[in-house]
């Protein structure tokens, strides 16, 4: 049976995209659904983006391995979220633009700018795929047991499929959706998990008192908390993910209204889940911490149910995939080929080679999730790459001309930022990733100063 729920789950979100394709008339329609988006369609599209692998395998993993604070990766979000809503969003709608490197064009001007910050995006939003890539096969694979790299290919080509046909009309559709199926099954699991548990009580009797410390804990430090506020909190407030959402409303109005509401329900969600990896602890004592939610499931809830459940968190990790997938496709299509080969590239072209884009750029990240299989290390390597080079250019250009900042500062920002985040990644130094973005923002004033300074000479 709870293959039958997978399986006509997967069909589900493959039509919605074959129906979704007849909505599809030009470039507009595919990256952003003629800017039509309601507050309800918006709002559900933003909560289904950010309730993917890192925010439910993910999290539920913390929970499992440091307890409450676990929370602190979507509650960092949350933050960035309502400082988004209060402080930019309309200013961000109001661009009108398809792409976020659009808007650092409009910011600085010059082509380079945009197409610096399209590479960077690129590069780091490959490892956000492959996250949500790993998050889906490692849920598939309670039900099919030692199959993960065949799991993860075949959930990769669903999302890419529909995200193929019906562009970011699909997205809006199975993220609506989507979003239902994850908070139902989100309720049901903590329900029924609790009870397993024996209570609140009794959990906190079988385990050990910081795991219900909060804000910091033993595990979880005032330092790893800066982390995720700065790197995972600034995804949130500068994302081209949640920027696409953004885009695709109707008015400046309800783009900050669907931020907002998203944000808000966010904190409940996120202490949830954490619970939710808590209580898999005290159940599952010794399993692996990134499979704790899909583990829980299998034990604790009822045939059926739990291929349901199963079936939600698989649209939380689908939700994210295909909209970071259909992002990274736009910025590549609309803001590094179509410049270069603007002459020859009319708009039929161009959704062409968008589509195009979009298969390539999902075989990619497959390929990583293959090589990583880790949900969170494969998160924060996209997210140190991309906010030590992008956060604080996009942040400052708002206010460009009363700091006197200009391209050359920008181009500097974004690859000295960017390329320090990535060699200290991947280099084993995750202690000094927080010095990228001081160093960004030094090489935004010093790279725009040295350039006024050979202006005036």
């Amino acid at each position: 049976m709870n293959i039958a729920i997978i399986g006509i789950f997967l069909v589900g979100m493959i039509l919605i995209g074959l129906f979704s394709m007849k909505k599809i008339k030009d470039t507009s329609s595919y990256f952003v659904a003629d800017r039509n988006g309601s507050s309800t369609a918006v709002t559900g599209s933003l909560l289904a983006t950010i309730m993917g692998g890192s925010s439910t395998i993910g999290i539920a993993g913390l929970g499992y391995s440091k307890g409450l604070v676990g929370a602190w990766w979507m509650l960092a979000g949350t933050i960035g979220m309502l400082i988004l809503s209060l402080w930019l969003a309309k200013k961000v709608r109001n661009y009108a633009v398809f792409t976020l490197p659009e808007i650092l064009e409009k910011q600085y001007g010059g082509n380079t700018t945009k197409f610096i910050a399209s590479l960077l995006i690129a590069t780091a939003w490959l490892g956000i795929i492959a996250g949500q890539i790993i998050a889906a096969g490692k849920i598939l694979s309670v039900l099919f047991p030692e199959q993960l790299n065949l799991l993860m290919t075949m959930a990769a080509s669903v999302f890419i499929i529909y995200t193929v046909l019906g562009g970011q009309y699909s997205i809006l559709r199975t993220d609506f959706i989507q979003s239902i199926i994850i908070i139902a099954g989100l309720l049901t699991c903590l329900t029924i998990s609790v009870s397993a548990a024996g209570g609140f009580a009794a959990m906190a009797r079988k385990l050990p008192e910081s795991y219900f410390s909060f804000p910091v804990s033993d595990a979880f430090g005032w330092t790893d908390l800066m982390t995720f506020l700065l790197f995972v909190g600034t995804s949130y407030l500068v994302g081209p993910d949640i920027y696409s959402r953004i885009f695709c409303a109707k008015s400046p109005e309800i783009a900050k209204k669907s931020i907002m509401l998203a944000a808000v329900a966010m904190i409940p969600i996120a202490f949830s889940i954490a619970l939710i990896g808590i209580t898999a602890r005290v159940i599952l004592p010794g399993i692996p911490a990134e499979s704790a939610f899909p583990a829980l499931i299998m034990n604790t809830i009822p045939a059926g149910l739990n291929g349901l459940a199963i079936a939600a968190l698989l649209a939380a990790v689908m939700s994210s995939a295909d909209t970071c997938l259909l992002t990274t496709s736009t910025i590549v299509a609309a803001d590094v080929i179509n410049p270069v080969f603007k002459s020859t590239i009319n708009e039929k072209a161009l959704l062409a080679i968008t589509r195009i884009g979009v298969i390539v750029i999902g075989i990619i990240s497959l390929l990583i999730a293959l090589k990583l299989r880790g949900v969170i290390a494969s998160l924060l390597l996209g997210y140190t790459v991309y906010t030590g080079g992008l956060v604080m250019p996009v942040l400052f250009g708002f206010y460009r001309k009363k700091l006197q900042l200009n391209a050359l500062g920008v181009i500097a920002a974004i690859a000295g930022g960017g390329v320090m985040g990535l060699f200290l990644k991947l280099s084993g130094h995750n202690d000094l990733a927080l010095l990228t973005f001081p160093v960004s923002a030094i090489l935004l004033f010093a790279g725009s100063y040295a350039a006024r300074l050979m202006g005036k000479k």
